[in-house]
């Protein structure tokens, strides 16, 4: 077993997944991926050193097998979504027992995977069908957006074991899951066979009204839910709304156009794709529809041409992939801070009653209240330093620092630092959006931790392959420079420059997502060194 094997066994053990019971939020992320996917089957696979371990399934009773048996471990170790519309003609997996018979009869199969923040692959997040089937770049996409949840639900969880703080904020699970669901921006609605609603996400509610009944019988929907034909006029009969029509067997359904006209709100064309959920024995368990807001591609039809709208829909697509990330962030940061707020408030109701020690009791507990705050920003802030995947490319290492300084240059200036480059630096192979805030960390971190009696310099300089920040600030003693790299360390927690201790966890976390190394040593004009290098990727 190869060193990086151990280290992603290490790191899977340590996140105390393996033979736990299936997490609510976790099998919703997996219903929604086979609605996505538009297949009756998905499940979430870890691999272990000897097993495949089935941590929640969808269509199916979960079973664990050999590592050798799994498919998902086939390709683990690219780190690369598989997409197989029939794998009886893929040679790596025409033989697997999940194919043959002996185990399963895949035919389509589709995983992406748990990448952790390490540059780790956990397992995958798997859907399947017995039938031939082919994803769109849509779907194969939004399946890579839901295994990015579940790794950063994996993170979210080892963070709240190992900080109590925040884990006094995650008070049950049923939030987190609605906290999961709601970082989607396609309205989700799910229905059990009695037309119960059974899922109805943030993205959803924002599309209908407030107070829309969800216990009603299927009938007059689309009165109660404002559902339209294109025209916009023509109500949609009760018998083809699109969760009926897959409920009742005449699904699936895909690329319904509907309008939505809420009285309160500007039309909301949306496109719908529906699928009935079955047992493993085949029962109908219910159905769910996904709703993507269309309204922008309708308004352009007619005003540009089909170049120009392909164009278009490109950058929507790139902007609804960074939203992804952002709402995620946001839906946790809300869920996290809004009992901190609470908090807040009442303190600050308190402090209008008291006074004497009583009053500084009380200023004491709002200032904790706000370092929480800071707290819970910074992990967000660490966490998704590593959620998007590592794109290489070669760039100039002076061009990347060039866009630092400027973006820099108003905290440079009230610092009256002067960041130095005596040399040239080189081409580097890096992701130029990582590189660049690694940059921009250390050099911050420099000028925080300046020295109050000598005017701040930071030198960059590169040699042999290895690119150098130097500072001539307060530096860190000899014996403390293997913590620096960890979470929360903060050597001087009483200093006015004292920040939580994530930012040169950041650091490493960035450097090991390259294969690289990190290192702080001393500086001989006062101060430190931090050296770092990112070597080439290894051929395939």
């Amino acid at each position: 077993m190869g060193e990086r094997e151990q280290r992603r066994l290490a790191e899977l053990h340590e996140y105390q997944l393996l033979d736990t019971p299936p997490q609510e939020e976790l099998e919703t992320v997996v219903r929604v991926a086979a609605a996505v996917a538009g297949v009756p089957t998905a499940t979430l696979n870890l691999i272990d050193a000897q097993r495949q371990y089935q941590l929640t399934t969808v269509g199916f009773p979960g079973k664990d097998c050999d590592r050798s048996d799994s498919m998902c471990a086939v390709r683990l170790d690219t780190g690369r979504f598989v997409n197989l519309p029939d794998a009886r003609r893929e040679p790596d997996y025409q033989r697997n027992p999940w194919v043959t018979g002996v185990l399963g009869s895949i035919v389509f199969y589709a995983s992406a995977p748990l990448v952790t923040p390490g540059g780790f692959a956990l397992g995958t997040l798997c859907v399947f069908d017995t039938e031939p089937h082919e994803l769109t770049a849509e779907q194969v996409s939004r399946i890579e957006d839901l295994a990015a949840i579940v790794v950063a639900f994996f993170e979210c969880r080892r963070h709240v074991r190992l900080t109590a703080a925040l884990a006094t904020q995650t008070e049950a699970r049923k939030q987190w899951a609605e906290a999961v669901m709601d970082t989607i921006d396609v309205a989700v609605i799910a229905i059990d066979p009695a037309y119960r609603v059974t899922e109805f996400n943030r993205a959803a509610r924002g599309y209908h009204e407030p107070d829309v009944d969800l216990e009603a019988a299927p009938v007059e929907v689309a009165a109660r839910f404002t559902l339209y034909e294109p025209d916009g006029r023509t109500p949609v009969p009760d018998d083809q709304v699109p969760l009926v029509v897959a409920l009742t067997g005449g699904g699936p359904v895909t690329g319904r156009e509907m309008m939505i006209r809420r009285p309160d709100a500007e039309p909301r064309r949306v496109r719908a794709n529906a699928r009935a959920l079955h047992s493993a024995d085949g029962a109908v368990l219910g159905a769910v529809v996904a709703l993507q807001d269309v309204t922008a591609e309708w308004s352009r039809r007619g005003f540009i041409d089909q170049a120009r709208r392909r164009l278009a829909a490109a950058n929507a697509d790139l902007r609804r992939s960074n939203a992804d990330l952002t709402n995620f962030a946001g839906a946790v940061s809300h869920d996290l801070v809004a009992p901190l707020a609470a908090v807040g408030g009442y303190l600050e109701l308190l402090a209008d009653e008291v006074d004497g020690r009583a009053r500084g009791w009380v200023d004491a507990a709002a200032r904790a209240v706000a370092r929480m705050r800071d707290l819970i920003a910074a992990l967000l802030d660490y966490a998704r330093a590593g959620s998007a995947p590592v794109r290489r490319v070669r760039v100039p290492l002076g061009n990347l620092l060039d866009q630092v300084l400027l973006d820099m240059r108003a905290e440079i200036e009230a610092a009256g630092a002067r960041v130095r480059v005596p040399g040239p630096l080189p081409v580097i192979c890096c992701d130029p959006v990582l590189a660049r805030q690694l940059l921009q960390n250390l050099i911050a971190n420099a000028i925080k931790y300046r020295h109050p009696d000598r005017p701040c310099r930071v030198t960059v300089t590169a040699a042999a392959g290895r690119v150098s920040v130097a500072d001539n600030g307060v530096g860190v003693p000899a014996e403390q420079r293997h913590r620096v790299f960890d979470m929360f360390t903060r050597l001087e927690p009483g200093a006015a420059a004292a920040g939580q201790g994530i930012g040169l966890s950041t650091c490493l976390r960035i450097v090991d997502r390259h294969g690289g190394s990190i290192r702080m040593e001393e500086n001989a004009d006062g101060g430190v060194t931090v050296v770092f290098a990112l070597p080439e990727p290894a051929d395939d």
